[in-house]
């Protein structure tokens, strides 16, 4: 068995609370987008495309130096959320999980567009025709149709989130208890005299729970998929 210390135990309760609360609040930020992207065209949507994958191209490094200089305690929209409203996202776990939130984006927009895209027309149409309003074909055609690629995005983005490292050590730093998370963590460790045993321990749960993540996404997308299809 692992033999994993409570400075472990808590490393990894930190990244899966982060990497939840950074999925759940991106997937229907990420809904919208991918619906926007797969359905309408106007002036910009090229710029957009390429500023939501941006994140995927850019050094992390840079990505964090950015949420620093704009979320930070004096960054433009940081001081005015710490001003007001008291919400303070430098240095704490919340920090980590909007950057890890931003990191994911990119892979939880794509299979979520690529899904809309592929779901009939005649379909939204046909609803459309017989009274429903767009919120409503919304979210009784496309939005069911679309479950497969939305429960990918999702996992996609919980995986990213779980390794995130570059950016979130940028904006938040490595502090123990408040936002060092697995990967934070295992970089510790290899930087400390004999921490090689703690941090291949680490290195085998990360595995572990990527591994169970894409393997829960691949049973919940044929269980999706098996429902719309009645079998």
């Amino acid at each position: 068995m692992l033999d994993l210390s409570p400075a472990d135990w808590t490393a990894i309760q930190l990244s899966l609370r982060v990497a939840t609360v950074a999925t759940l609040v991106a997937t229907p930020l990420g809904i919208a987008v991918a619906w926007l992207l797969a359905r309408r065209d106007f002036w910009g949507k090229a710029a957009l495309d390429a500023l939501i994958y941006l994140p995927l191209v850019l050094p992390p490094v840079v990505t964090g130096y950015l949420l620093l200089l704009t979320f930070g305690r004096k960054g433009l929209v940081g001081a005015w959320l710490a001003d007001h409203l008291g919400i303070v996202f430098a240095f704490r776990w919340t920090g980590a999980a909007l950057a890890c939130g931003v990191m994911a984006f990119p892979l939880l927009v794509r299979p979520i567009r690529l899904s809309i895209e592929a779901v009939d027309r005649k379909l939204e149409q046909a609803a459309s025709t017989l009274g429903a309003a767009p919120w409503r074909v919304f979210l009784t055609v496309t939005l069911p149709l679309a479950l497969p690629g939305i429960l990918a995005g999702m996992v996609l983005g919980f995986a990213k989130a779980i390794g995130e490292f570059g950016a979130t050590i940028t904006f938040v730093s490595n502090i123990p208890g408040e936002t060092q998370t697995i990967s934070a963590a295992i970089y510790s460790l290899t930087q400390t005299p004999n921490g090689d045993a703690a941090a291949l321990r680490l290195v085998v749960v990360s595995i572990a729970i990527a591994m169970a993540a894409l393997v829960a996404s691949e049973i919940l997308a044929r269980r999706a998929t098996n429902r719309l299809h009645g079998f």
